[in-house]
């Protein structure tokens, strides 16, 4: 089997995003895959479906928190990380 080029790979990456997340449009994908690169004119196939890659497995690896009270108690602990971190100070946990 012949391996894909890598203006082929960026395209297959394409078509399995917009399986994966058909809420998404495509320019979305792109933006956001490509958003550090600034003039993407001139960016190589071979960097552009690194990035896609790249851009598809923190998709996947980001999940949905969909209870409200986890989304509650993580923001609670965030905004309580100041004064937990004072308190250890205080018992000389650090």
């Amino acid at each position: 089997m012949k391996k894909q080029n890598y203006y082929n790979q960026a395209i297959a990456i394409l078509q399995k995003l917009h399986v994966s997340y058909p809420q998404y449009n495509m320019g979305r994908h792109l933006a956001t895959a490509l958003g550090d690169y600034g003039d993407i004119w001139g960016v190589p196939d071979k960097e552009l479906a690194y990035a896609l890659a790249k851009y598809m497995d923190q998709l996947e690896m980001d999940f949905p928190h969909e209870d409200e009270k986890e989304i509650d108690r993580i923001i609670q602990q965030g905004m309580d990380l100041d004064n937990k971190l004072k308190e250890e100070e205080d018992n000389g946990d650090y």
